[in-house]
């Protein structure tokens, strides 16, 4: 990565990386957030110097008339974006639903609970905690979970952090 070999002098390294990111095209939108923000593309500092296409059929008339037009129509390229990124979402949201099992538990059910970040160890201690029991149902996904001794447990349980306990 560029910044890897610049080390300590990456804040003059800044300016490269800000413009490499506003000049290249979003795959969520197919457009670069220069071009959303003031309407045209943008001309790149290798075009300035050389005599590209776009710098030789420059005319200065010309060019206040399609900008114009650029700002007419810059409105209608950002709701156009904004359905894309919409699309986007919707497709990767289908994606994740696809692969997640539909769970739910009833008062009364046995449960394993994840073993909390504070109280790992290692790697090779139990990822589940020894089984709870289902009191209470918060709400969707959410449950008030007590231990076999009945000793309620101080906050509710997330359903991603339990999984059904087989005796």
């Amino acid at each position: 990565m560029m910044l890897e070999s610049a080390k300590s002098s990456w804040v003059e390294e800044l300016p490269g990386v800000l413009w490499a990111y506003l000049t290249t095209p979003r795959s969520a939108t197919g457009e670069t957030p220069f071009c959303l923000v003031f309407g045209t593309e943008v001309i790149i500092p290798a075009e300035i110097g050389e005599e590209t296409q776009r710098v030789a059929q420059y005319e200065s008339r010309r060019n206040q008339e399609e900008r114009a037009f650029d700002l007419t129509v810059i409105e209608e390229r950002r709701d156009a974006a904004y359905a894309k990124i919409l699309h986007h979402k919707r497709l990767m949201m289908r994606n994740y639903n696809r692969r997640i099992k539909p769970r739910c538990f009833q008062v009364g059910d046995l449960v394993l609970k994840k073993v909390e970040v504070s109280k790992h160890v290692g790697k090779l201690d139990p990822g589940w905690e020894e089984p709870f029991k289902v009191i209470e149902i918060k709400k969707p996904g959410t449950y008030k979970l007590q231990d076999m001794e009945g000793k309620d447990l101080p906050r509710s349980w997330n359903i991603h952090n339990l999984k059904r306990f087989y005796m």
